[in-house]
């Protein structure tokens, strides 16, 4: 089918004004959103090294808020957050104290629900989303990415769209501290790079996992190329 210069050139146009439009509704930041941003890290990595747990949940959006990382999964709402950092290594006694030092420097940007920003810490990230609520800036999302994980082609979009892969049946996975306290690790499932493979471990609700190898079908598409099942011990 033929398109006539005109129709193309209107078209043309129509794209040129809906990314313009799109432009438009983007806010910007104004410097003190950036400070209330760069503060609601700082206070992240203060609460996070003296396991204040309970400080720390309340910097996520409640209900919603999630921390996302190959090894923990997606930790999602107030009560997950809280017993994520209760069961870091360094809170239960497993590994010398973390000093809190320096936030690291974030870059900010806008976006049409929030805005999002980057944290480099050493060999990885922090991936985040934020969202403005009644009670100031707060996280909507944190990722942390490793530098194999990125060098695989994982961002926090890619790790999403594999843990959604698992549907209904994830569960959680807890394992005993030093004192001999069950703790949560893994909520969902533990993304691995094997070589030049992404694979899983998804954890499910009867107390089984999945062993999972992942194929890449376009951005933040994925399919489950092979699965090997383990039932749960006991059943």
């Amino acid at each position: 089918m033929e398109i006539s210069k005109s129709t193309a050139r209107g078209l043309l146009a129509s794209s040129l004004f809906a990314v313009t439009l799109a432009r438009a509704q983007v806010p910007n930041l104004a410097p003190e959103d950036k400070d209330a941003i760069e503060r609601l890290s700082a206070s992240y990595a203060k609460a996070l090294a003296s396991c204040h747990a309970e400080e720390l949940a309340d910097l996520f959006v409640p209900e919603t808020g999630s921390f996302a990382s190959g090894f923990r999964g997606r930790m999602v709402g107030r009560e997950k957050l809280i017993l994520l950092v209760e069961s870091e290594r360094h809170c239960t006694g497993a590994q010398a104290a973390r000093p809190s030092g320096n936030p690291p420097t974030i870059a900010i940007e806008a976006t049409p629900f929030g805005a999002r920003g980057v944290a480099k810490l050493g060999m990885a990230e922090y991936q985040d989303e934020y969202t403005r609520t009644q009670m100031g800036w707060k996280l909507a999302s944190r990722t942390v990415i490793t530098a194999a994980e990125k060098a695989a082609g994982l961002d926090a979009r890619e790790m999403l769209a594999i843990q959604k892969l698992g549907g209904a049946n994830l569960g959680d996975y807890y394992e005993p501290d030093p004192s001999g306290v069950s703790r949560l690790l893994t909520s969902g499932v533990r993304i691995n790079i094997s070589g030049n493979e992404v694979t899983g471990r998804a954890f499910l609700r009867d107390g089984g996992y999945d062993d999972l190898v992942y194929e890449k079908l376009g951005p933040g598409q994925w399919r489950v190329k092979s699965s090997t099942h383990v039932a749960a011990t006991g059943r």
